[in-house]
């Protein structure tokens, strides 16, 4: 497995940030890769991760802090309105 650069906007590396999960008993958060609401949903429903960080999509006004949560809501992932 490979560190992939923040800075790619392709999403984030499911397959480390699952390892890393499955490797430890902490509170995991992904980071990293983030460039739309699909990949947070991605990272969610494919990982047991613990929380998500994004930056760019929000940093640069791609989409809205209210219309991703309402997004990972709509999509069955327990978010805070």
């Amino acid at each position: 497995m490979s560190y992939t650069p923040t800075l790619t906007k392709d999403g984030y590396d499911t397959q480390l940030t699952k390892a890393i999960v499955d490797a430890t008993t902490i509170p995991v958060i992904a980071s990293g890769g983030c460039g739309a609401p699909e990949h947070m949903l991605s990272v969610f429903k494919n990982t047991d991760v613990d929380a998500a960080l994004a930056a760019s999509i929000f940093h640069y006004e791609t989409h809205s802090v209210d219309r991703v949560k309402e997004y990972l809501k709509e999509n069955h992932i327990h978010v805070r309105l």
